[in-house]
């Protein structure tokens, strides 16, 4: 069974710092694409970083420089580091991964399976 267990949200002034962990179980790290996804109210969800199994990653552009995706296999654990923490950045912060059955290097093979976290609230305060 996949699980993906977000954690870190919180409540912050502007210009802090956050550090979200999502916990990832039932899956293989080296067949997947994880990333982190963000939905404010009224807004429709946008995606806030990504990693590829080959270690690429991709950031949304007003977030560069200021967010950085990583991940720990061995802990089964994925990361976001959040700094300079702006009110926009308010939103419900969620996990993802999409894998396939499996991979060699950054070629994937089989069906696509698209898993996501209940997400972590992330509240920003001027």
């Amino acid at each position: 069974q996949v699980q993906l267990a977000e954690s870190g949200g919180a409540s912050v002034e502007a210009g802090g710092s956050l550090k979200l962990t999502c916990v990832i179980s039932g899956v293989t790290f080296n067949a997947c694409a994880m990333g982190w996804y963000r939905q404010a109210p009224g807004k429709e969800r946008e995606l806030v970083a990504s990693i590829k199994n080959d270690g690429t990653t991709t950031y949304q552009d007003n977030m560069k420089g200021r967010v950085t995706i990583s991940q720990d296999p061995a802990e089964r654990r994925l990361f976001l580091q959040m700094t300079k923490l702006t009110t926009d950045d308010t939103a419900v912060y969620i996990c993802a991964a999409d894998c396939f059955d499996y991979c060699s290097g950054s070629f994937c093979f089989g069906d696509r399976h698209d898993y996501r976290g209940q997400g972590t609230r992330v509240t920003v305060s001027s």
